[in-house]
C-alpha cells in the first residue's frame, strides 16, 4: 500500500480521495440508466493518473476534476435530479 508519506503527499492524497468521494456522491444522483457508466468513467480517470508524481500535473488534475464535478452537479440540478 502506501509507505510513509511526507506532509505534502499526505495532504494531496487526502484531497484526491475527497474529490473521488465527492464525484461518486454526485454520480449517485444521476439517472439510474447512466449511473454505473458514469462511476466507471470516474474510476478510469482516477486509475489513469494513479501513479502520477508530477506535483504541477496533480494540482491541475485536481482543479480540473473539481470543475468537472461542479459542471456535472449543475447539470443534474438543471435536469431535476437532486
Amino acid at each position: 500500500m502506501v509507505g510513509s508519506l511526507d506532509l505534502h503527499a499526505f495532504i494531496t492524497r487526502s484531497r484526491v480521495l475527497q474529490l473521488y468521494r465527492q464525484a461518486l456522491r454526485i454520480a449517485g444522483r444521476a439517472p439510474s440508466q447512466s449511473r454505473d457508466e458514469l462511476r466507471q468513467m470516474m474510476r478510469q480517470e482516477m486509475e489513469k493518473n494513479r501513479h502520477c508524481n508530477d506535483k504541477q500535473k496533480i494540482r491541475f488534475l485536481i482543479s480540473d476534476g473539481l470543475q468537472r464535478i461542479k459542471d456535472l452537479d449543475e447539470m443534474l440540478d438543471m435536469q431535476g435530479h437532486s
